[in-house]
């Protein structure tokens, strides 16, 4: 699926969920969350475990469909989309980096950032090209061989991160990208995705239980049982 392109400006909200109710079982993730994400800024969602952030990441990215509410992606709306569309959906317009970066270990580091390429139609020379162009700006050149057992952790998450910019995606969701890294690690790392994301223009959607990578971020939304407990502009 590809959305119509809009003439958005900078702090134009573009990606909005409405009233969103996730349930699992008995358990309710969601409880009527309002949330709308500004054309290119990072957003932090923090809150304790079990508090409904990561599920309310999921539902905003089309890979789970809400129970109530609705998901709106340039007022167009994505929740009631078949599971074919929301993947594509996904593959076009959407960046992701998770914890362990879930990189393929039979590919190298350029294989791996050329996949959101090759998977949007473009021929191998290009998508390569691409992904040496992406690995070059996050600091890791001469590193494009490597399988991924062959780099550091803070190595693997920036090629996690070159892979979800490779296709210059709208936002960029990452759900715990620094928790396995050590405190020095995960500041170049999250400097290094703002960095890079500010040059496409992507909003980044991050979730997180470091205060200080959220202090980073330009707005935090706090979450608590299922609810937005509260959110504040940083800087």
């Amino acid at each position: 699926m590809s959305v119509p392109i809009v003439d958005r400006q900078p702090g134009d909200p573009f990606l909005v969920g409405r009233g969103l109710v996730k349930n699992y079982g008995s358990h309710r993730a969601l409880a009527g969350v309002d949330l709308a994400v500004r054309a290119g800024e990072v957003l932090a969602i923090v809150g304790p475990s079990g508090s409904g952030k990561t599920t309310l990441l999921h539902v905003l990215a089309g890979i789970v469909r809400p129970d109530g509410g609705e998901v709106l992606l340039d007022g167009h709306r994505i929740d009631q989309l078949g599971e074919a569309r929301r993947s594509a959906l996904r593959r076009q317009e959407f960046g992701f980096v998770f914890q362990q970066g879930l990189l393929i270990g039979e590919l190298t580091a350029a294989e791996n950032t050329a996949l959101p390429l090759l998977l949007a139609g473009a021929d191998r020379a290009r998508a390569m090209a691409g992904a040496r162009e992406w690995l070059a700006k996050l600091g890791l050149n001469g590193l494009e061989e490597r399988l991924p057992g062959e780099l550091s952790g803070g190595q693997a998450q920036r090629v996690a991160i070159a892979r979800a910019l490779a296709h210059q995606p709208k936002v960029i969701f990452a759900d715990e990208p620094t928790g396995a890294l050590d405190t020095r690690t995960s500041a170049e790392t999250t400097d290094a995705l703002f960095a890079a994301a500010a040059q496409t223009g992507a909003a980044v959607v991050i979730v997180t239980h470091d205060r200080e990578l959220a202090a980073k971020a330009g707005r935090v939304v706090e979450i608590r049982d299922g609810h937005i407990a509260g959110g504040v502009l940083v800087g």
